[in-house]
């Protein structure tokens, strides 16, 4: 099992940065991980999954500005967001499982999710 905390929310002005961190309590150098948020009034969506190669792969809404990277030594997870917008407003969740895409639809019942960070992104 693996039990996920995320730090680094908070309010920004817009063209702003932030710095994600998703600490996990157990390895997870085998699993899938990724980036999602909610925002007001809307469905979860997924923001970034980076797999366990490496590989990336992003919303179109964020890329350019935003960069999913793992340090596996540490456990953490991170997501660097640069130029953001009040639209990127929302909580941000990370996410572990053996398989993870974009698509909320697509997830296994399975998937470990932390509690959630608030990015509020003022005009």
């Amino acid at each position: 099992q693996v039990h996920l905390v995320e730090s680094g929310g908070g309010s920004v002005q817009a063209g702003g940065s932030l710095i994600l961190s998703c600490t996990a309590t157990s390895s997870y150098s085998n699993y899938y991980m990724g980036w999602f948020r909610r925002a007001p009034g809307r469905e979860r969506e997924g923001v970034a999954i980076i797999d366990t190669d490496g590989v990336t792969s992003y919303a179109d809404s964020v890329k350019g500005r935003f960069t999913v990277s793992k340090d596996n030594a540490k456990k953490i997870l991170y997501l660097q967001m640069n130029s953001l917008q009040p639209e990127d407003t929302a909580i941000y969740y990370c996410a572990a499982d053996k398989w993870l895409t974009l698509d909320t639809a697509s997830h296994s019942p399975f998937v470990y999710w932390g509690q959630g960070t608030q990015v509020t992104v003022s005009d």
